[in-house]
């Protein structure tokens, strides 16, 4: 076994505090990565709290992580020691229902492993990424690009390939008018996603001293939702519209925004369902959908496009000793756009 060390949550509304625990020795097909930066996801906090129920302590959380590898199994055949590797939001799932067949692992109908707050075939736990260490079965770990800030690819293995799947299963490219909702950790991904597959990008937010920032990232237009002028000006307009946002809110209004056939996909889990009129749908032949990351290799496809067209997401870097800050800082929507953890500093 090897003695790992990690910041863990000991129960629910519990800070999170420093923990040592055991990770298995490298199988003769697993990856030893030692990890250099986490991101913090907002389903971090989600988890740690038991907001979605069902949350297992203590709990390390972490789903972003990149590193390099320490050690593989005799039977790896896609990486070797030195490599820079990832390892987002899952570590293993049935491989053998269609879903899985498809590359589609995200949506095994066994049941994805979670890369923490999950249980492995033989019953332990997953640890994630807040964590010096991790070991992984190399089907589940992603190459990583040598040309990038190797702190700012972390969020892509949640963040970026949330929104990057979403927008390659609509097939989001040149002459397609693309509605970011929301710009945070998820929404600036898509944004910087979406105008590089040549689309016209436009975010929605309630927050007009956000214009500056959305432009920045690549959009194309601006509108401040509290503003009706503004929002009359882009009905029956966009083709799609990438909902990353977690708050309760009416979606009548922006499903309006959708031309016909337009198709809202919903990113974001708000706490309680919303509500939405038929008619908003039927009137125009609109749509709800929605979507789960990515599979593997949709995953690596992302990796290998963001290092193509040098996207990275746009982080604040963290010492581990401050992650019950970041969180409360996420809670108050202070961060723009992903903390990302310096494991160095875990000592």
């Amino acid at each position: 076994m090897l003695p790992s060390k990690a910041y863990a949550a000991p129960a629910a509304n519990v800070p999170l505090a420093p923990f040592s625990f055991e990770r298995r020795e490298p199988g003769p097909h697993d990856v030893h990565i030692e990890i250099l930066f986490c991101g913090v996801c907002h389903s971090d906090i989600h988890q740690v709290r038991d907001e979605w129920g069902g949350s297992m302590f203590p709990m390390v959380p972490g789903h972003e992580i990149v590193g390099r590898v320490r050690q593989v199994g005799a039977e790896v055949t896609k990486f070797k020691e030195g490599d820079l590797a990832g390892v987002g939001c899952m570590v293993d799932s049935c491989r053998t229902c269609p879903s899985c067949q498809e590359g589609l692992e995200q949506y095994c109908e066994v049941g994805m492993v979670g890369t923490y707050n999950g249980r492995e075939r033989d019953g332990s736990p997953t640890y994630g990424g807040y964590s010096n260490q991790i070991v992984v079965d190399e089907q589940y770990v992603l190459k990583v690009s040598e040309k990038l800030d190797l702190a700012r690819v972390a969020p892509l293995l949640c963040a970026g390939i949330t929104t990057y799947s979403p927008l390659r299963q609509w097939k989001v490219g040149p002459g397609h008018r693309v509605a970011v909702m929301g710009l945070g950790g998820l929404g600036h991904m898509a944004v910087k996603l979406a105008a590089a597959m040549g689309a016209e990008v436009t975010v929605l937010s309630t927050s007009p001293n956000k214009k500056a920032d959305a432009e920045g990232l690549g959009a194309h237009k601006f509108v401040v939702t509290k503003n009706a002028e503004e929002l009359k000006s882009v009905r029956n307009y966009f083709d799609f519209i990438i909902n990353t946002v977690s708050a309760p809110l009416d979606l009548s209004q922006y499903v309006n925004l959708l031309r016909r056939d337009g198709t809202m996909i919903l990113l974001g889990v708000p706490p309680e369902a919303p509500e939405l009129h038929a008619f908003a749908l039927i009137g125009k032949r609109r749509r709800i959908a929605g979507s789960l990351i990515g599979g593997i290799a949709e995953t690596q496809e992302m990796l290998d496009f963001c290092a193509e067209h040098n996207i990275m997401s746009d982080i604040e870097m963290i010492d581990i000793a401050d992650i019950n800050e970041a969180y409360e800082r996420m809670m108050k929507g202070d961060v723009k756009y992903r903390f990302v953890i310096d494991l160095a500093t875990l000592k």
